[in-house]
């Protein structure tokens, strides 16, 4: 049968109406960390390889590692990881049913984030 209404359904959330919280951004942004984190693994296990292999192929790598773009990717993993870590445990806090409530939530998820900065700027500084 013909639906008849059509052109009369209201329509679902759609980006030019829908106001993102901050516990679905940072629910977004903790998968991409963990997908980010899987290249700085890669780059981890390439530097490891080359060392086995040879001195020219761990000089490369360890050239790639240790520069500018080196040292800026391994600082945003480094941020990376701490975020992913600090949001798993906001999870395994909601998982025992604690904080779900709005405020509670907003409130943990600024806490990651600065969280994450925090201790990234901590390991940072004591490296």
């Amino acid at each position: 049968m013909a639906d008849v209404n059509r052109g009369n359904r209201p329509l679902s959330p759609h980006l030019s109406i829908y106001r993102p919280q901050l516990t679905s951004m940072t629910s977004i942004l903790t998968r991409i960390t963990g997908n980010a984190l899987l290249i700085s693994a890669l780059l981890v296990v390439w530097w490891f390889l080359a060392a086995s292999t040879s001195p020219e192929a761990f000089a490369r790598a360890d050239g790639v590692l240790t520069s500018f773009f080196g040292d800026l990717v391994m600082s945003l993993s480094l941020l990376g990881l701490w975020y992913h870590t600090l949001a798993g445990v906001r999870h395994l806090i909601w998982d025992n049913a604690i904080g779900l409530d709005i405020e509670t939530a907003e409130k943990m998820g600024w806490a990651v984030l600065g969280g994450s900065v925090v201790l990234t700027v901590i390991t940072l500084i004591a490296i």
